[in-house]
């Protein structure tokens, strides 16, 4: 079964009606998560960087049935969460599940890294989700007890547990969002809110092979930003699972965090790596 295959979408509404945002969702793991809580029947606000990329992934959870609108923006800008969270208010009525996913890495040892790598690092990987989530808290403190219990998965890293050498900036602010997810975990429970994470570990996504993938650079708002592909062939035998990661690895994690069944787990973070931790 895919997220694309209608009939299948028709059988399997564990989410049916649920509002989910998703920010990153153009492409690899962001794109991979939207469409699995769409094929489980969630209403999709699909975000990224480009009207092209976020219409794909709205076309496609389209094609298989399910319900999608677009947030075109940078979460880094400051007016972003009023509006993606008034997008889902406007079209779908609600939030009942919020995907802080957008991001990329920056490459270089501490000694070479700038304040600037270091500040965009952190404003997109951590103060970015935290702006969103201040953003929809205001809309869950309104509408506690009224129905199920929400969701919120920050995607986190390996590298934000075990450090990432060449990595500084990343891995610190991936940690401190596996902090922020264990604060807000304790300050929303009373408001019927889960919050967890998931730490991906080796994924092959467009990022991670880099160079190797047929991609140099990728684009964040005017600032051109170079890949540097991870040895997935060398580091692949070292995964007791046998193989790399694939985004739709990380959209099955997310997926079972947003279920009802899940509803005693918060302030988590689930690693999903294979059995790799480097």
């Amino acid at each position: 079964m895919t997220p694309t295959d209608s009939h299948s979408l028709m059988r399997e509404l564990t989410l049916d009606g649920r509002v989910a945002l998703v920010t990153g969702a153009g492409r690899g793991i962001g794109r991979a998560i939207a469409t699995r809580l769409a094929f489980a029947g969630a209403h999709v606000v699909v975000n990224d960087l480009t009207d092209e990329i976020v219409a794909e992934t709205v076309a496609a959870i389209r094609l298989g049935g399910g319900a999608a609108t677009a947030c075109v923006g940078d979460v880094t800008s400051e007016d972003f969460p009023a509006r993606m969270t008034r997008t889902a208010l406007d079209v779908f009525g609600d939030i009942d599940i919020v995907v802080n996913n957008a991001g990329y890495s920056t490459y270089g040892d501490v000694i070479d890294t700038t304040d600037q790598q270091w500040s965009q690092m952190l404003e997109v990987l951590l103060t970015a989700p935290f702006r969103m989530l201040r953003a929809v808290g205001q809309h869950l403190q309104r509408t506690t007890g009224e129905g199920q219990m929400r969701k919120v998965v920050n995607v986190s890293s390996v590298g934000g547990i075990t450090g990432a050498p060449g990595q500084a900036g990343y891995a610190s602010a991936k940690a401190g969002l596996i902090a922020l997810t264990r604060t807000l975990a304790k300050e929303w429970g009373p408001l019927a809110v889960t919050v967890n994470a998931v730490a991906p570990g080796l994924i092959r996504t467009r990022q991670s092979e880099g160079p190797a993938g047929g991609h140099d650079h990728i684009d964040v708002s005017g600032k051109r930003m170079p890949l540097v592909g991870v040895p997935m062939a060398a580091l692949e035998p070292q995964i007791p699972a046998g193989r790399i990661g694939r985004p739709e690895d990380i959209a099955n994690a997310v997926y079972l965090l947003c279920l009802p069944e899940s509803d005693y787990i918060t302030g988590e973070v689930i690693v999903v790596s294979g059995g790799w931790l480097p």
